[in-house]
């Protein structure tokens, strides 16, 4: 009899879970509604980090909120993630805490619908060991662009 083989870790179960559920609360949402639970939903996924990362994603917040305040704050698969206002607002940024994946540096990540094309290639994740006032400001102006 074959062994069956795991195809998906449990973080990345849990994060289509995540998905799963982020998609149906957000259903029928009105825009306010939305901002205000999609904020919440941050700030729990927020809580449940270690320390560290939870520093750095609250750091993130204020500085993704401060760059573009019209992108509305949600989870992305369980991420604090942030995107565009409206019925079908896209992901546009995401923060991936290190403790995720059990790696060792956590990102910043942007989806298809940001605005970063450069040329043949860019990158669409930056890897983030330390905030520094260079790091937050590079962020920023990531973000910035990729609202567009």
């Amino acid at each position: 009899m074959p062994t069956r083989e795991k195809i998906w870790s449990e973080a990345e179960q849990a994060a289509v879970k995540a998905a799963a559920r982020e998609r149906k609360a957000a259903a029928g949402r009105d825009p306010a509604q939305e901002r205000e639970d999609g904020l919440n939903d941050l700030r729990a996924s927020l809580a449940k980090m270690p320390p560290d990362d939870r520093a750095m994603g609250e750091r993130l917040h204020e500085v993704i909120s401060g760059a573009v305040p019209g992108l509305v704050p949600k989870t992305y698969y369980g991420m604090p993630a942030y995107a565009t206002e409206g019925k079908d607002g896209k992901t546009i940024c995401f923060y991936k805490a290190k403790s995720k994946f059990r790696v060792r540096y956590s990102t910043v990540g942007f989806q298809p619908d940001a605005h970063l094309d450069d040329g043949d290639m860019w990158p669409t994740e930056f890897a983030v060991i330390r905030l520094t006032l260079a790091v937050e400001g590079r962020i920023a102006a990531l973000v910035k662009q990729a609202a567009g």
